[in-house]
């Protein structure tokens, strides 16, 4: 429907609730032949007759009855839409769905929601806890309005915002570091070579950067335990199976209280970013928008 058939809807529904040529063209501000104009041209693309006229006005035939029904009803709907938009914005109602891993999640996307959650409580927010390569691809396919990951590289389909650093780090329980150095009789700088390694499995993008660096200093990591997550990668070494690659910022108080050890290692690694991602190719709704905006002016973890 076109906006020329639209307005020639508008000036029948005028017509048929005032009953008269006179009284819709003086509610719509227009002159009577052009009302009279409009209901013709509407009756000849409609193919039907839609009004009577008589000494006092007009009056609907059967076939102008069935379209008034709908085309009231339809405008009924179309107002309360308009009032639905009012409600939306005078109260900040909207929507965010949000892509992340399980390990950003806890560690930095909540914090983030319980402040901006206070700022604007109508907001309803929707989690798909992914791996960062899933995570894009839902930003690509535009199945999430905005995505928080370590990024792989620059993606020139997605913006960023740069909110801080991931520095990975070797660690271990004390009891294990003990137990290794009697037990193969090395020195510390030997500790990570001679470790028994648990790291992330080989579908995470962590793990490949941890693989990359562990093959420039010869250490194989093929033979590593595998788990699926960065929580329990955490408790299997807290538990004393070994040596893993966590992210420093998860481990402060573990690392603080001692219940974990930094080991030695051939080099310190790379920080990586960690940045909120959104696509260049879709227009942020209202919602979207201001998340975005509390986020460039509180990034920084």
């Amino acid at each position: 429907m076109d906006s020329n058939t639209l307005s020639l809807y508008h000036i029948f529904s005028a017509v048929a609730e005032a009953e008269s040529i006179s009284g819709a063209a003086k509610e719509l501000f227009i002159s009577q032949p052009a009302v009279s104009k409009a209901i013709k041209k509407l009756e000849e693309s409609l193919g039907t007759i839609l009004l009577y006229r008589n000494s006092r006005g007009v009056s609907l035939t059967h076939e102008g009855t069935v379209l008034y029904e709908y085309i009231h009803s339809a405008f009924e709907t179309i107002s309360a839409g308009e009032d639905s938009l009012k409600h939306i914005n005078e109260l900040g109602i909207g929507h965010i769905h949000i892509g992340v891993s399980s390990t950003l999640c806890k560690h930095v996307l909540l914090p983030y929601l319980k402040v901006f959650l206070g700022l604007h409580p109508h907001t309803q927010i929707a989690i798909d806890c992914q791996s960062t390569l899933h995570t894009v691809k839902l930003l690509e396919n535009k199945e999430i309005d905005i995505g928080l990951i370590a990024p792989p590289d620059n993606n020139k389909k997605l913006q960023y915002i740069t909110i801080g650093h991931l520095q990975d780090t070797f660690v271990a329980s004390p009891q294990y570091i003990s137990s290794l150095l009697e037990r193969e009789q090395i020195s510390e700088k030997h500790l990570l070579e001679k470790s028994n390694l648990i790291l992330l499995d080989k579908k995470n993008l962590t793990r490949r950067y941890i693989d990359k660096y562990l093959n420039k200093w010869n250490i194989d990591s093929d033979n590593a335990m595998e788990v699926s997550s960065m929580e329990l990668l955490i408790d299997f070494v807290k538990t004393g199976l070994g040596t893993g690659c966590i992210i420093k910022q998860f481990i402060t108080e573990e690392l603080e209280n001692g219940q974990l050890v930094e080991i030695l290692t051939p080099s310190i690694m790379k920080q990586r970013d960690v940045s909120f991602a959104y696509s260049t190719l879709v227009p942020l709704t209202g919602s979207t928008k201001a998340f975005v905006d509390y986020i460039d002016e509180s990034k920084g973890i």
